[in-house]
């Protein structure tokens, strides 16, 4: 695996981050694992040391690892640094850590925008009564993300399965699937919910209002205007998360000039 120069380091570290970057630095961390750089077992080196071999600044390391570790391939110790537990040999993994929340709500509209209208024609009264559960238990304001995610991903792959289509139900569940394997959509999803977690609620329930009716077209469109207004918290989430990475950098710029005077 090719390693930048400390100069070259030094310069990119200059240069503004691209959204992808940490993703990219990842994907070269990965190299470095299944090439036997970072053998399994041993130590990765520190950040700092990361981030002019990279040459890259430390936040977009700590993305990069954040990223490993989310995968299983390192584990982070408080205090100790971060030890490699497994090669990357799962390439549907590593598929499913490209997509973005954007790439995502952007292909569940599309899919799950059409397969529910078909839902809606051949829903049973015993799968309304599963969607129902599953909105009494998104409805629960002191569970965790992970109770949350559950209970949304349950809701939406009964009505993949209510479509009666096997190829349909596959195409949603890979969807989630890339959800909940990518660490980037995680975050982003998590920091969306915790914008729209009311509007959410009014939305799934919409959903199932329209399934109950057996309307194919209130179905679709309370769907889209789900998955729509997900677009808008997600971009809101993105948004806060640019301004929070250039607060970062910028403390970590003037904390290198002052440190040289």
């Amino acid at each position: 695996m090719k390693q930048d120069s400390p100069g070259e380091g030094a310069q990119s570290a200059r240069e503004p981050a691209s959204p992808r970057l940490y993703r990219k630095i990842a994907a070269r961390l990965m190299d470095g694992v299944r090439e036997g750089l970072y053998p399994v077992g041993g130590r990765m080196p520190a950040e700092r040391e990361l981030a002019v071999l990279m040459g890259v600044s430390r936040p977009v390391i700590r993305e990069a690892l954040l990223a490993l570790e989310v995968m299983g391939v390192i584990e982070v110790r408080i205090g100790s640094g971060a030890y490699v537990l497994r090669r990357p040999e799962d390439e549907r993994a590593s598929m499913a850590a490209n997509v973005t929340a954007m790439e995502l709500v952007q292909a569940r509209l599309i899919f799950e925008g059409e397969a529910v209208s078909l839902a809606a024609v051949n829903i049973t009264d015993e799968e309304l009564k599963r969607l129902e559960e599953a909105l009494a238990e998104m409805r629960r304001e002191d569970g965790t993300f992970d109770d949350w995610e559950s209970a949304v991903a349950a809701f939406h792959m009964t009505i993949a399965h209510a479509t009666r289509n096997v190829a349909v139900e596959r195409g949603v569940r890979d969807l989630w699937d890339m959800r909940s394997r990518s660490p980037e959509c995680r975050r982003m999803l998590e920091e969306a919910r915790n914008h729209n977690f009311r509007y959410s609620l009014d939305q799934h329930a919409a959903i199932l209002t329209a399934l109950k009716a057996r309307d194919p077209v209130r179905a679709r469109a309370a769907v889209r205007m789900h998955l729509e207004g997900s677009v808008e918290h997600v971009l809101m989430a993105l948004e806060e998360r640019a301004v929070a990475e250039a607060r970062a950098r910028v403390a970590e710029m003037r904390s290198q000039y002052f440190a040289g005077r």
